[in-house]
């Protein structure tokens, strides 16, 4: 450890020394990125269904279904309606302008008529667009063409009646991007306004707060600029990564800020020059913060190990995140303090001698005095919340994202509700592959969609012959195809050559040609569910069901393969995914952070009942969470990232705190009895812990709160569920397990906590401040009564440690 003993001081020196030049690189290299590299939000993907791994069944069933889409284009709906009526002549006229208009907009490939409604009032066109299939590309060009596309309805003319929007799930998906961005940027924000007025009464200065944000703030600009110029060059990162971000970087950043601003200003208080007690603070903290980013940068990293590609994906844009805070907290933070100085305070005091210990971390130390009834109320109350962690239930979080109200795509979906029911209404999808052409064997098609309608787990079943609500016969089918050739291809000016008694029919063959491939061969049927909404928690519990349905429908129609797609599907293969990551992730993460906490204690006992702390933080804090919003806020459940989300940060994030007061514990035992020691840290570093567990809380709940104004009711309960999972979470690890069940626990353990380092044997050179010894400890046991004797056994016991006869004084 010489090396840390040296490296620290020197990037202290340096930062002191070069604080200018440091302030001025930092300065360049953001506005660099900023000028130069694209956003995040600009590159990010809301819809969960595409991180799933191919070997998902219902990623299996989508691959099923892509006959029913062109092979490598993207397909954006247009429904066009007339407002209290049905489509007239120019109403018909203006469609076909409006698709030779669509059809020019820049990567179009071609633009299908879908089939008008069987009112009679809408028509659907389908536009197909050669685009990149996935990734930060793929999103950008997306945004793109919707936004051609909505360019070229606006300035095509029609009459005053008609209607005409973009819909369905890729331009919901667009605009549910671009309020995330606007709900990423108002998190940003007001977690910025949240941490300045906290820190501003914690540090009864104007001028700190400031110096404490800003490398934060920097580090967020740089770090998602860097992240998506990585995704446009094919790194995979989903829309939750750049909420996480920003919330994981200014709570860490501010921890880190604060871990070194008290620990300068407790230096300056203690009679050091500014310049001084910046580089002397640097050492004695800068190894705190590298342990507790290295610690954080571990568990991301695991995060590479997990099949789901939404937890995968976290780990590269968090991870860097994180690297960047570290090398902004040991470098830009204390070149700012040396340029500000003494004024970083202002008004508040730092001459020696001056400032007061905070409330909690006395109390805290006076608390930790009975450590054996602190830690077994501690038990029994966390061990209770743990228990009610068992009835956690996961709920929806899959499948395509609604589009945020008042925006083009919620009209446009509105419009396909209305008039389009079958294919607008979220279903769930029954796909089959035909041995034979649908229109040479429809007796199969047939059977299929009786075994359905049949089936109690259905409410509704529409296919290829009841494709708009008028339904047709096999025979029919045949006879259509026979006269008009495959659905798929028909326009509305192939219906010129209809006659009149055939109109209707004709009609709900061409809209048929959603639900049968170009080939014949693949079909699908757009299913209700009796379970509810396919959102629900029981609709996601009714999927292996569904599936066992569509395999007998197979069967019924001699179909080669079947498969289930829709939201319900998905969920169900995201929530079984996750439980899967979740069991191979966290042993790993685990295993990692017992290493590096080994390393930073110098021990391996501790590392122990630190982990150990955690998983009992983690289990009591999901409880709790159950307990609020499933127990008394009704929910039928969880979202299914929560569980891995909390223990991701609270094991990573926790040991923050561990570290410090670990550390600061470890550094008064070289001069201090052990119970002294933990005395001593906790009255100075319980402000420190209490006001970084405040800010980091107080960043998930902003998180909480403006992120549920954000698009769509899927992720408004996502991001609620976490935000106030996770500020719940760290409030109790903060304020609970961190300053009062682990000093109890290193108290009892006394000095086996350090084995097998010297620190272990070693015994204080000094006696211990009688400010803080026990009340009314006799000055040696030798010269008392024996029931003063017996007092002081007990006393002392109490504290964790025994009478030193030797010395007169414990």
């Amino acid at each position: 450890m010489a090396f840390v003993r040296m490296f620290f001081p020197a990037v202290g020196r340096l930062a002191v020394r070069f604080r200018w030049a440091i302030v001025l690189a930092w300065v360049a290299g953001t506005a660099a990125a900023m000028l130069l590299l694209p956003s995040l939000s600009d590159v990010t993907q809301s819809d969960n269904t595409s991180f799933l791994p191919t070997s998902a069944p219902s990623e299996q069933a989508a691959q099923l279904a892509s006959p029913l889409q062109e092979a490598s284009l993207t397909a954006v709906t247009v429904v066009a309606a007339r407002a209290g009526g049905v489509l007239t002549g120019a109403d018909q006229a203006a469609i076909a302008r409006l698709s030779g208009a669509l059809a020019q907009v820049p990567k179009v490939a071609s633009v299908r008529d879908a089939g008008q409604s069987s009112d009679g009032q809408a028509e659907q066109l389908t536009v197909l667009a050669a685009l990149a299939q996935s990734g930060g590309l793929a999103t950008s060009q997306q945004a793109s063409l919707v936004a051609s596309l909505r360019e070229a309805i606006r300035t095509t003319p029609r009459p005053a009646r008609l209607a005409a929007y973009t819909a369905g799930p890729v331009a919901t998906r667009v605009d549910t991007n671009a309020t995330s961005s606007k709900t990423g940027s108002q998190v940003q924000w007001f977690s910025i306004i949240f941490v300045i007025a906290l820190l501003i009464t914690v540090f009864r200065s104007a001028l700190a707060p400031l110096i404490a944000v800003l490398p934060a703030l920097v580090v967020v600009l740089v770090a998602e600029r860097l992240t998506a110029e990585a995704a446009v060059h094919g790194l995979g990162v989903s829309q939750i990564a750049s909420l996480l971000l920003i919330v994981l970087v200014l709570g860490a950043g501010t921890d880190y800020a604060l871990f070194l601003m008290f620990r300068v200003r407790e230096e300056m208080r203690a009679g050091l020059a500014c310049h001084e007690a910046i580089v002397l603070s640097v050492a004695r903290v800068g190894e705190t913060i590298t342990f507790s980013a290295g610690i954080l940068i571990a568990a991301l990293l695991s995060l590479i190990t997990a099949a789901f590609s939404l937890y995968s994906g976290l780990a590269a844009p968090l991870a860097i995140a994180i690297g960047l805070m570290l090398i902004a907290g040991l470098t830009l933070l204390p070149a700012l303090l040396a340029i500000f100085g003494v004024a970083a305070f202002w008004p508040s005091s730092v001459r020696p001698g001056a400032g007061r210990a905070g409330w909690w971390g006395p109390t805290c130390a006076r608390i930790v005095r009975r450590p054996v009834a602190t830690l077994v109320a501690g038990l029994v109350v966390f061990g209770g919340l743990a228990l009610v962690s068992f009835s956690y239930l996961a709920s929806g979080f899959g499948g395509a994202a609604t589009a945020p109200a008042g925006s083009d795509s919620a009209l446009g979906n509105a419009l396909l509700t209305a008039h389009f029911p079958q294919s607008a209404a979220n279903p769930t999808v029954i796909v089959l592959r035909l041995r034979k052409p649908a229109w040479a064997d429809g007796t199969a098609v047939a059977a299929a969609e009786r075994q359905l309608a049949a089936d109690p787990q259905f409410t509704t079943v529409s296919g290829p012959f009841d494709a708009n609500g008028t339904t047709l016969t096999a025979t029919q089918y045949a006879a259509l195809h026979a006269a008009y050739g495959p659905a798929r291809a028909l326009t509305e000016a192939d219906a010129a050559r209809v006659p009149p008694a055939q109109l209707a029919a004709y009609q709900a063959y061409r809209a048929s040609g959603s639900y049968v491939s170009a080939d014949g061969h693949t079909i699908s049927f757009a299913t209700g569910l009796a379970a509810g909404s396919p959102a629900s928690t029981a609709a996601e519990e009714a999927v292996p069901a569904i599936r066992a349905d569509a395999a007998r429908a197979a069967q019924a129609a001699g179909a080669s393969a079947s498969g289930v797609t829709g939201q319900a599907a998905f969920t169900y293969d995201v929530a079984q995914l996750s439980d899967s990551d979740l069991r191979t992730v966290i042993p790993i993460a685990i295993a990692v952070i017992a290493v590096l906490l080994a390393l930073v204690m110098r021990s391996l006992v501790a590392p122990l009942y630190l982990i150990a702390s955690v998983v009992l933080s983690y289990f009591s804090a999901l409880g709790l969470t159950v307990l609020v919003f499933v127990n008394i806020a009704g929910q039928p459940g969880l979202t299914f990232i929560l569980p891995f989300l909390l223990f991701m940060f609270l094991l990573a994030l926790g040991e923050d705190y561990n570290i410090l007061v670990m550390t600061r514990i470890r550094e008064e035992a070289h001069r201090l009895p052990l119970a002294e020691a933990v005395s001593r840290a906790l009255s100075v570093t319980g402000t420190t812990v209490t006001s970084a567990g405040l800010v980091l809380a107080g960043t998930f709940g902003v998180l909480a709160i403006v992120g549920s104004g954000s698009a769509g009711q899927q992720n408004v309960r996502t991001i609620v569920d976490v935000g106030v999972g996770l500020a719940l979470g760290v409030l109790m690890d903060t304020f609970l397990v961190r300053t009062l069940l682990v000093p109890s626990a290193v108290v009892l353990i006394g000095r086996w906590n350090w084995w097998p380092s010297r620190l272990c044997r070693l015994r204080p050179a000094i006696a211990p401040d009688a400010a803080v010894m026990p009340p009314s400890a006799p000055d040696h046991p030798a010269a008392a009564t024996p029931l003063q004797r017996i007092s002081y056994y007990l006393r002392w016991a109490s504290w964790g440690i025994s009478p030193n006869l030797t010395r007169g004084k414990p």
